[in-house]
């Protein structure tokens, strides 16, 4: 098994949560506030892609296809992963909200989707930090 590097994701949550404590800081009023919302908005979206990639390398050791793995779509890589004990059900749930929530108000690009993505940031950095724990004990 090749060996799992972490350190994007490690530097994408410390990102994520530098700027999301800067966004509560600065408040709406803030000139700086559009600027912290927006880091918060890209930086969840670049967890969402890293988790799954990083399942991915991880499950390869379940499979016997690559193939089969690559063309996993985003809930089945989840799914898979709860089958073989990485994350809980509850857990994968979870992921699936976050990225329902980012596929169902990506098209907007605007205040409405920044809120929406907001409000589940600080669930989303416990997950998040849960999800990098489990992936360093496999590493």
């Amino acid at each position: 098994m090749e060996i799992l590097d972490v350190t994007g994701l490690e530097r994408c949550l410390r990102t994520l949560k530098r700027a999301h404590e800067r966004l509560v800081i600065t408040g709406p009023d803030s000139e700086d506030h559009d600027v912290f919302r927006a880091a918060c908005v890209k930086e969840f979206e670049l967890i969402l892609e890293i988790v799954v990639k990083l399942l991915r390398k991880v499950l390869r050791e379940y499979v016997t296809s690559t193939r089969e793995l690559a063309e996993m779509n985003y809930k089945d890589v989840f799914r898979r992963a709860a089958g073989h004990g990485l994350l809980t059900l509850a857990e994968v749930d979870q992921w699936f909200l976050y990225r329902d929530n980012r596929n169902n108000t990506a098209h907007e690009y605007g205040q409405n989707f920044a809120a929406k993505v907001v409000a589940v940031l600080p669930e989303f950095i416990r997950d998040a930090e849960a999800a990098l724990a489990m992936l360093r004990a496999r590493a």
